[in-house]
């Protein structure tokens, strides 16, 4: 891109004065792979009582909520990671409550495992002034927050820090988290790992201003699917409604996120869409669609791997298959299979099998082999309800 489209180049750099995003105000198509299982939200307002059945005093099931803020206001210095190859979710969770613990006045670190680069859609979103190289994180901090990962792996080069620090909070909403962490704020309930930022930013008495929210949003309209996913409750709807009366412009932040991409990306779609494969027999007769976006497919069109996300939004369109899957052959030569269920098959379940994770309706994992026998695991893994295990 040129001219008033073109994004920053890296972490930290300028914005656009089109887009203004920052200033006024954002998936990942990776919401994608991490779509929750359903569910509300927690927190909003002042004075909003922790959930039935979900005690705010850190008692055994409960969400560790005053255990946690009070480390954090004890600490001088905050270590935040999220996930590789970070998704809306994730970064923009991460980079909104950097700003608050910043407006807290803590010293704030934030990064992610290698490769430390911000996918292009995501490049719009403020805060990135705070991101630094995970070889710039401290080997055993004080205090460490994990965001939205499902284990201590997916924190790539950062998860030993993780295992070092002196204390470890964990806030995700993945049903499949590990359980790792020793203060953990994780509700699989929750539509995105967001709202649970949202919620302990609101009890560490910080207001939200325009970039905070920006952030937040970004991430709750990627893990709702631009709230259009079952784990849209009136709560998310609620909760949108905040950050909005904040100061963020969804029809912005619906462009970065989902409206735009280069020319080449079309080509590569039309190649991925040309190869798709209909299994109407698999997922126990329910259907299955797939494809593959070979490493040389996106270079021949200059097409960057973390622009792929929307191919699986296409295909799951597919009327006869429950199931859509897309193998996207990642710079390492292995193959990332994202995939989406419309509900009745448990891809997480699938995925956890084959060494991944997610949630039940979006999932994936990452294999090294040919397509068609990923394909062949897959297919073996999924289940539909009544089927048997053997």
């Amino acid at each position: 891109m040129s001219g008033p489209e073109r994004r920053a180049e890296a972490p930290g750099a300028g914005w656009t004065e089109e887009c203004l995003l920052h200033d006024v105000d954002g998936h990942s198509a990776s919401g994608h792979d991490i779509v929750p299982r359903g569910g509300g939200v927690r927190g909003g307002g002042p004075a909003v009582p922790a959930a039935p059945g979900v005690p705010s005093d850190g008692a055994p099931g409960g969400l560790e909520w005053d255990r946690a803020v009070e480390l954090i206001r004890g600490a001088g210095e905050v270590c935040l990671a999220c996930h590789v190859a970070p998704d809306g979710d994730a970064l923009g969770s991460m980079l909104a409550l950097a700003q608050a613990l910043r407006a807290l006045g803590k010293r704030c670190l934030a990064s992610f495992g290698e490769p430390f680069t911000v996918p292009e859609i995501l490049r719009f979103l403020p805060g990135q002034e705070m991101l630094v190289e995970p070889a710039r994180m401290p080997a055993a901090p004080d205090l460490m927050i994990s965001l939205d990962a499902a284990g201590q792996a997916r924190l790539g080069s950062l998860a030993e820090a993780a295992g070092r620090a002196g204390a470890l909070i964990v806030v995700d909403h993945h049903a499949s988290n590990t359980g790792f962490g020793g203060v953990r704020l994780v509700d699989p309930d929750a539509a995105a790992t967001a709202v649970l930022v949202e919620e302990l930013i609101r009890r560490l008495g910080v207001e939200l201003d325009r970039d905070i929210a920006q952030g937040l949003y970004a991430g709750l309209a990627s893990d709702t699917g631009s709230f259009k996913y079952p784990c849209t409750t009136p709560e998310v709807h609620d909760l949108a409604g905040r950050l909005l009366t904040a100061g963020v412009r969804p029809e912005a932040v619906s462009r970065e996120l989902w409206d735009r991409a280069p020319f080449g990306y079309l080509q590569v779609l039309a190649g991925a869409l040309a190869r798709a494969r209909l299994e109407r027999d698999a997922a126990g007769g329910r259907g299955l669609v797939w494809t593959t976006i070979a490493r040389s497919d996106r270079d021949a069109r200059d097409v960057h791997y973390d622009q792929l996300e929307g191919v699986i939004d296409q295909l799951r369109r597919t009327d006869e298959a429950e199931v859509a899957v897309v193998c996207k052959e990642n710079d390492g030569g292995e193959w990332y299979v994202s995939t989406r269920s419309k509900g009745s098959v448990d891809v997480g379940r699938a995925c956890v099998e084959l060494g991944g994770g997610g949630h039940r309706t979006a999932a994936a994992f990452t294999m090294g082999g040919e397509p068609a026998c990923i394909i062949d695991r897959l297919r073996a893994a999924l289940r539909v309800p009544g089927e048997r295990d053997d």
